[in-house]
């Protein structure tokens, strides 16, 4: 899909590091509402879930010391958030958290619409955008986690506009209580078809004393296949000692690191427990983050000293390319009604739906994405609902009418 080189440096930091304290858990609904706020302990999606599934013991993948050359065993990890800014832009991939009363807006959908979720979305107008506080014209990501329904909002390539509504190129909606999918060979706000943030390294976490799932890191070139989790790749490359989208490295066990920094040492604690999954076309073995004041740049820098060498390349799914993409039936729409389907402005109309083999509803416009079979709505004017189905084969769309004299 894109092929998107991350070239920031890290600058040097005065803060210090403070000891761990004990790995948290949470809920959805505990974390704090706001700009980089803390997830309280919150891990996105099951503990069953790929991104959260510890890996130290998977088996290694039969072409793994092809693959890690492929890559350069000499490339050096890198890890791409920090504090401050470079070139006058956040280091990292920035998020932020709100509550469910924030409004839903409209989403103007770009390049990659028929692969996205609509809208409406709760995105607050100064939702923090990849880059900020000069985002310029690179990937532009935006992220947005509903603590109260437990929903996260992903957009690549967007621009906030004064009527209120947002431009994105590629937009995904993702269920933080499952373990969501997009359909295969569909894209996300990321190239593999993946969620970005589930994959990103936090301060809270870190600081925290442990980092409970997989971390996100990019490679140059990668394969036209991809593993599970991912869903799409983004290269015309078939050489089969390239990394496929959602390949999975491990650090390994043997690795000593306990020369390493506390803060060092949760990351790299991570790479052996979790490994990273690649997500992206970018420089060789990137790890993303969240931007903070807090990081320590310079300590950061140190996880140079591992090498793509110091990993393996673990088996935790198929891998599919052109000649083997799973097919399936898309979700069934047995009903989608509104009751009653004339109303005066404002009343009340509830919309009731039934489908099957689907992994996530959305209703547009006006709802967003929805659980259960019903919802109720308040139309000022004649409007058309309509419901998007989707699971891992394809989306199906019902509609219906709501007439407001």
């Amino acid at each position: 899909m894109r092929h998107r080189i991350a070239a920031v440096a890290l600058v040097v930091s005065l803060i210090s590091w403070n000891a761990p304290a004990l790995a948290q858990s949470g809920t959805c609904s505990g974390m704090a509402a706001g700009q980089l706020t803390s997830l309280n302990g919150f891990v996105p999606f099951e503990a069953s879930s790929l991104w959260n599934t510890d890996i130290s013991s998977a088996p290694l993948d039969s072409n793994s010391a092809n693959i890690i050359d492929y890559i350069g065993s000499a490339v050096s990890l890198h890890p791409d958030f920090g504090s401050g800014t470079y070139a006058g832009q956040s280091i990292g991939i920035p998020y932020q958290i709100v509550a469910g009363t924030q409004a839903k807006v409209t989403i103007n959908l770009g390049a990659y619409a028929d692969e996205s979720d609509p809208g409406p979305m709760p995105i607050p107008s100064n939702a923090l955008i990849e880059g900020y506080p000069s985002p310029g014209s690179g990937d532009r990501h935006v992220l947005v986690l509903d603590k109260d329904g437990c929903w996260l909002y992903e957009f690549y390539h967007a621009y906030h506009q004064k009527n209120g509504s947002w431009n994105a190129d590629s937009t995904a909606i993702w269920d933080m209580t499952i373990e969501p999918q997009r359909p295969y060979t569909w894209t996300s706000a990321d190239a593999a078809g993946l969620p970005i943030f589930t994959g990103l390294v936090r301060y809270d976490e870190v600081a925290a004393g442990a980092i409970n799932h997989a971390i996100r890191f990019t490679v140059p070139v990668t394969q036209q296949a991809f593993t599970p989790p991912a869903s799409h790749w983004a290269s015309s490359v078939t050489d089969p000692d390239a990394p496929p989208m959602g390949a999975r490295l491990r650090l390994k066990a043997s690795l000593d690191i306990s020369g390493f920094s506390p803060q060092n040492q949760v990351i790299l604690t991570a790479l052996q427990k979790y490994g990273m999954i690649l997500a992206d076309n970018g420089s060789a073995i990137y790890l993303s983050g969240a931007p903070d004041s807090r990081w320590n740049n310079s300590d950061l820098h140190l996880l140079g000293a591992v090498a793509a060498a110091d990993f393996d390349v673990v088996s935790t799914g198929p891998v599919y390319t052109n000649s083997d993409v799973p097919t399936g039936a898309s979700p069934m729409v047995s009903a989608f009604t509104a009751n009653p389907t004339h109303v005066a402005k404002g009343k009340a109309v509830t919309l009731n739906w039934t489908t099957s083999e689907a992994i996530y509803n959305v209703i547009s416009p006006v709802v967003g994405p929805v659980r259960g079979n019903s919802i109720t709505v308040h139309p000022k004017v004649t409007t058309t609902y309509t419901l998007y189905s989707t699971n891992q084969y394809g989306r199906t769309t019902a509609c219906v009418k709501v007439s407001v004299p």
